[in-house]
């Protein structure tokens, strides 16, 4: 009997410590999650201001000539 008291102890310490490495992960996630969404944001509007500049400086819409070392 003793063998089994000590078997379901090391199960649910097992279980607590998985428990508390899930809890981790969720969170590592969550933050992750939100920083993607944040420089997906950001990008989204850097290329707005790309597209934008672009527009401006050719109105004409033509493609940049290549560099002299071309």
């Amino acid at each position: 009997m003793s063998d089994d008291g000590a078997r379901i102890d090391r199960l649910e310490m097992r279980l607590t410590e998985q428990d508390r490495a899930i809890e981790d992960l969720n969170r590592t996630i969550t933050e992750q999650w939100r920083i993607i969404d944040r420089l997906t944001r950001q990008v989204a509007v850097l290329t707005e201001h790309v597209e934008e500049a672009a527009a401006r400086s050719d109105p004409r819409g033509a493609p940049e000539p290549p560099p002299p070392h071309y």
